[in-house]
């Protein structure tokens, strides 16, 4: 990483959204406020705590602005600071928590654990609480003054309570936030048509959704009916300043990059740091049989769904032509799914066995499934694009998939949050590479 002057968001209030845990509905009130507030006029910045590359997504669908994520745990304080000046010019922050509010990992990485009550520590924004109040009432009361006081330095704005089923129901859950004296910022009924459409790793896609434009005008329809806007406005606090901050450099000046249903995980600060330091994007579509730019430096394969597509993939003998050819003089690299895709082969969930680019000797099953998910530390053993041999990496890996044959060089050696070894050190193989891990940063010194 290079550093390059930022503004930061210094003065721009903010808020951010957890809950106790996962599944408690912040996602959909996250989307119902971020088009709210654009309704009402504002300029509105998101972010997404934590290491979550399909949130962003639809937070950007909703607000009309490039969503970030940040994370305290894999992103050293210059990249904090670069990604959080992304804020300049909007007039409100509202950032989303991932998993429960002081969820992170058991050893520190580059500023913390990788909670989102450090991200609301850190920017000093306000944490307002959806709290799932379904088959409890006054007790739920307990549970947000829980969450208030375990740390009494974080700034606590109130609760949202989620899945109320009647009248009395909140009655009864407001009693007892007035006694705890917690501020309740809405009430939402139960309705259960208020969930996204999930898969293996989560939401599906926000350009996979059906109809999302009509999803989020739901959503902050509903939000505006049974929340206190002007109260979460009010509750919003300026954001902490920030030193000068930096973005990732460039890897090359001209990178074809795959972009379409199989192939679309790639973290918003990585793109846009290349982007703002020069380089040239040249998206193509794998599946749409289309090769990489012939003029590229470096073709980036970022992760994705290839498991649901590999017939389509395997059948793609332009886009495998062009690849090819280029992998004979100049780097590829490929992220999870599209370091399964630069294998020699992918065997899907009933199987059957598909050929791949056989770049690289992988063999990779979502037949055999085994559920990998954690921050990663990595070392790299060889060169890969924009790192030179040793450079220190911090990522993070979320698959199914399991390798049944990894014959090629190992590219890293890699290890958990912990410092634990793990066996997906990646592969290195002529000017191709690739990681089942997905990069977020370089490790400071």
């Amino acid at each position: 990483m290079t550093d390059r002057p930022d503004t930061d968001p210094a003065g721009i209030p903010g808020l951010l959204i957890s809950a106790p845990s996962s599944g408690t509905g912040k996602t959909t009130v996250m989307l119902g406020l971020l088009r709210a507030l654009a309704e009402d006029g504002l300029t509105v910045q998101p972010f997404k705590s934590g290491p979550d590359y399909i949130d962003p997504a639809f937070h950007r669908a909703a607000a009309g602005r490039a969503s970030f994520n940040l994370d305290t745990w894999a992103m050293p304080a210059p990249l904090l600071a670069g990604i959080a000046g992304q804020a300049r010019g909007a007039d409100i922050t509202v950032a989303e928590g991932s998993m429960g509010l002081y969820d992170g990992v058991a050893t520190r990485g580059e500023e913390g654990f990788g909670s989102s009550a450090e991200t609301a520590l850190r920017l000093d924004w306000p944490v307002v609480l959806v709290l799932d109040v379904g088959g409890q009432a006054q007790s739920a009361a307990a549970t947000a003054l829980g969450f208030r006081l375990y740390n009494p330095d974080l700034p606590f704005a109130g609760v949202i309570l989620n899945r109320c089923a009647s009248p009395r129901h909140e009655r009864l859950a407001r009693l007892g936030m007035d006694r705890a004296g917690i501020e309740v910022l809405g009430v939402l009924p139960r309705r259960g048509d208020l969930t996204l459409p999930e898969r293996h790793l989560g939401l599906i896609q926000a350009v996979e959704h059906p109809d999302l434009e009509a999803a989020i005008a739901g959503y902050a329809s509903f939000l505006r009916a049974h929340v206190d806007l002007d109260r979460i406005r009010a509750a919003a606090a300026p954001a902490t300043a920030f030193a000068p901050g930096a973005l990732p450099s460039p890897p090359a000046q001209r990178i074809a990059l795959a972009q379409d249903a199989a192939f679309s995980f790639t973290y918003p600060h990585i793109l846009h740091g290349w982007r703002q330091a020069g380089a040239e994007i040249l998206p193509f579509s794998p599946l749409a049989d289309e090769p990489p730019a012939p003029d590229a430096d470096l073709v980036w394969l970022p992760g994705g769904y290839p498991e649901l597509h590999a017939g389509r993939l395997a059948a793609a003998q332009t886009y495998l032509t062009g690849l090819r050819e280029h992998a004979q003089t100049r780097p590829v690299h490929g992220e999870c799914g599209g370091y399964m895709a630069l294998g020699r082969a992918l065997i899907d969930k009933d199987g059957t066995r598909h050929a791949m680019a056989g770049l690289l000797g992988l063999v990779t099953s979502y037949e055999t499934r085994k559920f990998h998910l954690g921050y990663r530390q990595a070392t790299l053993g060889a060169p890969m694009p924009g790192f030179a041999k040793g450079a220190r990496l911090r990522g993070h890996e979320f698959h199914y998939s399991t390798i049944l044959d990894e014959p090629d060089a190992p590219l890293a050696q890699v290890a958990d949050a912990d410092g634990n070894p793990v066996p997906e050190t990646g592969s290195a193989r002529g000017h191709v590479t690739g990681t089942f891990f997905h990069l977020i940063s370089e490790a400071s010194a």
